[in-house]
């Protein structure tokens, strides 16, 4: 019989897709004001594995990952997904996103996004958001799915997460037990 357990907090990471660059310096201190400061901020990629936004936000995007000092509760991710849900409404402008928020949650053996879609892999949090197990670790690094959106397939994306992976485990390791944020906040 397995006896259940309060699984480890897990690091919180968020990606954002924009077309102005400079629209993320007003979208990340919202960020921070409810997830707390900004432990990793990566450099600019091209979002240009896929054009499934660029109807919407244009056809020259960009990302940049974020990841949050404060390790998080894992059940938390539909809440945060939700969160910046809310955000990327505040920013629309005649009903066009300018900023699309990716959160997900890292843990020494997966990353995992959230979404508000549905399909046969993904795992049903609450409140309309899904789980999908994005990448996986093994032998060392994270491997893509069969499903892995092909932007975080991307080994230069792999890479990014391995090292966040690396300071989540110096961060584990100092964290007090039960040093997960799972208050009120998202």
């Amino acid at each position: 019989m397995s006896v259940p357990r309060a699984p480890d907090p897990v690091k919180l990471v968020i990606g954002a897709v924009v077309s102005e660059k400079a629209l993320l310096e007003q979208v990340a201190p919202e960020l921070e004001s409810l997830f707390g400061p900004l432990d990793i901020l990566s450099a600019w990629m091209a979002f240009d594995q896929t054009d499934y936004y660029a109807k919407e936000m244009g056809p020259v995007l960009w990302r940049r990952m974020m990841a949050f000092k404060r390790l998080v509760d894992p059940g938390r991710l539909a809440a945060v997904k939700l969160a910046t849900n809310e955000i990327e409404a505040q920013w629309t402008a005649d009903g066009r996103r300018r900023v699309n928020l990716d959160p997900g949650i890292l843990s020494r053996e997966r990353f995992v996004l959230a979404t508000g879609k549905n399909f046969s892999h993904r795992i049903y949090l609450s409140d309309g958001i899904w789980a999908d197990l994005t990448l996986v670790f093994c032998h060392g690094g994270y491997d893509p799915l069969p499903w892995t959106y092909p932007d975080y397939a991307a080994p230069e994306m792999r890479a990014l997460l391995a090292m966040i992976r690396e300071k989540y485990r110096v961060d584990l390791k100092a964290a007090p037990a039960g040093a997960a944020s799972n208050g009120d906040e998202p």
